[in-house]
């Protein structure tokens, strides 16, 4: 990040040159300058500032967190219901749905979330600055990029089973997971517009409505996945195909509400040829955010692909199962905390804030490490009962409650990194968090986690303990560059990137 320099900075207590719009109005187009300005009263007592700050910052992060919160809780609900629906079909349905799920629809869930947070950066800080028609410009351009990428992931659906087969995984293993993944073809085409609607949205602090379409779209999958898996006997295809229909229902959902919602009216003008200028420069921004967001994403999915070498790899993804079903539970409420992170940090940006920018980044991380504190011990204290929401065996039980603390572990860090990459996304660092990723994920974690799980014989807890590792060394990295952080150029930097983008637009208007 060339916003950082070799002295330490303390943005919240420095005076600032004010950067800060005189429109009273910001706060409603996304910037607080009530913030701004209580951050800066260097008159009124540090502490009193403090309390002040934090009562603004609580208020507006809980507006946007709590419903983001709930979207990704209820849509990852959705993924989890349907591989409980898979695992009280036998052991070997819950292996091949987890395999199926963590190991190849994973890939187009980080490269799809990954390549729709271009428009969270983009957005965010347009709608801070309040550049508004650029908004709907930016989705479509999304939508369009994401829907080509849809298709070379959809010929590696296609080709699933003798590519987990080429990874090691028994031929039955594979047949099953492959009938799995089949039927979530037509999800990822799904996520190519659901993530950059969401964004959108969100970039607005729109968050309410998603969650109430989630809420509705639950009720809806839990009821059509009993009947196309117990009754009409479908298996493992019904309950994928069932999933991909789900999402396609709130994708439609979303985009009805901003057809006719009045405060969607400024930001969604319409179907726009514009959409369709600057696709490169689109897909580079792109790009950034997609490896930066899949190599995270990807490092517990190849937990899962090495897991199933170890010895009785049924029993190991079993387990494995359960454990990151509670994980990736409990990271949605992370990622709704990354999501408001990145919004407020963006909105901030966009509209002159610095010091806002800065405090909103230590109130969402303080807020989402306690409440990761909690989940952690919840976890513990349930340990040793918490499987058999999925299977009802005892041995798996007992493989889980093993790898429980590791759970807990990795829970407590989750609390932490999501939201230092939420600010990543909402300052455009996205090209510098992949740096940090790879080295710390790919150059230290796996090749840790092989030499505890193989060489030591230690097993799964082997392997997950060398890729905490990797995520604890990632997770202080971004703590120490987001600290050092030199919010007034980070001002100056968004400045820029708006005026490029603006100007790219004015360029096609001519032509």
């Amino acid at each position: 990040m060339d916003s950082q320099t070799n002295e330490v900075h303390h943005p919240l207590l420095e005076p600032v040159q004010d950067c800060s719009t005189s429109d009273q109005s910001a706060a409603s187009h996304g910037g607080s300058v009530e913030l701004e300005r209580v951050l800066n009263d260097t008159e009124t007592p540090l502490i009193k500032r403090l309390v002040a700050a934090s009562r603004i910052e609580l208020n507006l992060l809980y507006k946007l967190a709590a419903p983001a919160v709930m979207v990704y809780l209820i849509n990852n609900a959705m993924s989890i219901s349907t591989r409980i629906f898979c695992g009280h079909l036998g052991n070997l349905e819950l292996a091949a749905a987890s395999l199926g799920n963590q190991g190849i629809q994973l890939f187009a869930y980080g490269l799809m979330l990954g390549m729709g947070s271009a428009v969270e950066t983009l957005c965010g800080q347009a709608f801070g600055a309040r550049k508004y028609n650029m908004l709907g410009v930016y989705l479509q351009r999304s939508a369009i990029v994401l829907l080509v990428t849809a298709i070379p992931i959809t010929i590696i659906y296609v080709f699933c089973k003798p590519i987990l087969i080429s990874l090691g995984q028994s031929p039955s293993m594979a047949s099953a997971a492959s009938l799995f993944v089949y039927g979530l073809i037509p999800q990822v085409f799904a996520y190519a517009i659901n993530f950059p609607i969401q964004k959108f949205l969100q970039a607005q602090s729109i968050v309410a409505p998603s969650a109430y379409i989630s809420a509705g779209t639950l009720v809806v999958h839990l009821m059509l996945s009993w009947i196309m898996v117990y009754k009409l006997g479908l298996g493992l295809l019904g309950a994928s195909l069932t999933l991909s229909l789900s999402w396609w229902i709130i994708v439609v959902g979303q985009f009805v509400y901003i057809l006719m919602s009045h405060r969607c009216k400024a930001t969604w003008t319409g179907f726009n040829s514009m959409a369709f200028g600057g696709l490169w420069e689109f897909v580079k921004l792109s790009s950034g955010s997609a490896v930066m967001l899949c190599l995270e994403t990807w490092y517990f999915q190849i937990l899962v692909l090495i897991a199933g070498l170890l010895e009785n790899p049924e029993l190991a993804l079993d387990a494995l199962s359960v454990c990151m079903g509670v994980n990736g539970l409990l990271f949605m409420v992370s990622v709704g905390f990354n999501a408001a992170a990145s919004v407020r940090v963006g909105n901030e940006l966009g509209a002159g804030n610095p010091k806002a920018a800065a405090f909103s980044v230590l109130t969402v991380t303080t807020v989402s490490f306690l409440i990761a504190l909690v989940e952690a011990m919840i976890v513990l204290s349930v340990r040793h009962v918490i499987s058999y929401a999925f299977t009802g065996g005892e041995t798996v039980a007992h493989a889980v409650s093993d790898l429980c603390p590791l759970l807990a572990i990795t829970i407590i860090l989750n609390g932490i990194q999501p939201v230092l990459s939420g600010v990543a996304v909402g300052c455009g660092w996205q090209a510098y968090v992949a740096y940090v990723n790879v080295g710390c994920y790919y150059i230290v974690g796996i090749p840790l986690g092989l030499l505890l799980g193989f060489h030591f014989n230690f097993g799964v807890k082997g392997i997950w303990s060398g890729m905490i590792g990797g995520t604890g060394m990632q997770t202080f990295i971004l703590l120490w560059s987001t600290f050092r952080t030199d919010w007034n150029k980070e001002v100056e930097k968004t400045n820029k990137r708006l005026d490029k983008w603006e100007a790219s637009k004015e360029t096609l208007l001519k032509e």
